[in-house]
């Protein structure tokens, strides 16, 4: 074992069983391996963490052999982005993974946050199992992962000085923004766009770094944004933006399970799905909780201002994402023809 992984293993969570290798493959009764599962959220604190525990707790239930041990908080050692080079090669299981951070490997992974393409939780979830839900997992085989669950999280803006509501509204701000597509429509707003994971926003907005960000309602609360930005856009009935945030796991790994084996963790993905559902319905109501506690102004997009960037986005993320390969051409039709 690894000093990283001794060390993480102290803050880590271990459920678990052992995994065997025989003839290539994962089978009980042999040497043991135990699954690791990294993320960079807190243990305990974020909805994330938790449902990974609810997956865990599925899959155990179900075959006591299979052991896993949860590393929040980037314990284990890899940096957020990262992860995905560990996913591809094998010397990380799984991970809970923003699946637009693997847009340096495949542009085509920015179907997952384009704006104004996914309105709500519920359409989220009607993705599942369509062409689109197919589509973006031959994706992830081509890249060597294989996305297990079906997270999506709500996203929100937060900025030091004013309210974010329409494209105008960002002119002169230095926002984060997660995904090159993204980008391209705030910089055409008027901003400048500073790329980097959720786990560094606190101390860039605290160093003058960023003035403005975005991210999921849940990270503006279980990474305590509130207290470095005092206005808050909250997701509500026009939501700009969704983000797939899925257990993820690599696809050495996942091939090496029996098709038993797949089915159960399958089986514990639909359990730890609903869970996960139902705490990103909580979600925009605990950010604006939290701004409020902490002396912020909360801000519901309205119908017009969420128009005003549907026309940008269509004009500058969409027209940019369509054009990367006729493989995002095709992702991006499969998710428009979901109604």
């Amino acid at each position: 074992m690894t000093r990283s992984i001794r060390f993480g293993a102290a803050l880590a969570v271990a459920t678990g069983v052992a995994i065997g290798l025989a003839t290539g493959g994962f089978a009980a009764g042999a040497a043991a391996q135990e699954i690791k599962i990294s993320h960079q959220w807190k243990a305990n604190a974020d909805g994330r963490d938790l449902a990974a525990r609810v997956f865990v707790d599925e899959v155990t239930k179900r075959d006591k052999n299979i052991k896993f041990r949860i590393y929040p908080a980037s314990s284990l050692g890899v940096k957020p982005v990262a992860q995905f080079d560990a996913l591809q090669n094998g010397t990380l299981e799984m991970a809970i993974f923003p699946m637009s951070y693997a847009v340096g490997k495949a542009k085509e992974f920015s179907a997952v946050i384009l704006p104004g393409t996914i309105p709500s939780l519920d359409f989220a979830m009607k993705l599942k199992n369509t062409p689109y839900h197919q589509k973006l997992q031959a994706l992830a085989h081509k890249h060597g992962v294989h996305i297990v669950t079906w997270w999506w999280t709500p996203g929100g803006f937060a900025s030091k000085d004013r309210d974010i509501t329409g494209p105008k509204s960002v002119e002169g701000l230095k926002m984060r923004a997660a995904d090159p597509t993204f980008e391209s429509m705030l910089k055409t707003a008027g901003s400048s766009v500073v790329s980097m994971a959720s786990s560094e926003l606190y101390p860039a907005l605290q160093s003058g770094v960023l003035n403005a960000t975005l991210t999921s309602a849940e990270t503006f609360v279980s990474m305590r944004l509130y207290e470095q930005t005092r206005h808050a856009t909250v997701p509500g009935d026009y939501t700009l933006w969704m983000l797939m945030q899925p257990l993820v796991m690599s696809k050495q790994h996942w091939d090496k399970l029996t098709p038993q084996q797949q089915k159960i963790f399958e089986d514990a993905a639909t359990k730890s799905d609903e869970y996960f559902l139902k705490l990103q319905r909580e979600a925009g109501d605990k950010m604006a909780d939290a701004y409020r506690k902490a002396g912020g102004k909360v801000h519901q997009m309205t119908k017009a201002e969420f128009d005003a960037w549907l026309a940008l986005a269509k004009d500058t993320s969409w027209k940019e994402y369509a054009a990367i390969s006729p493989e995002a051409k095709e992702l991006m039709d499969a998710l428009l023809q979901v109604k």
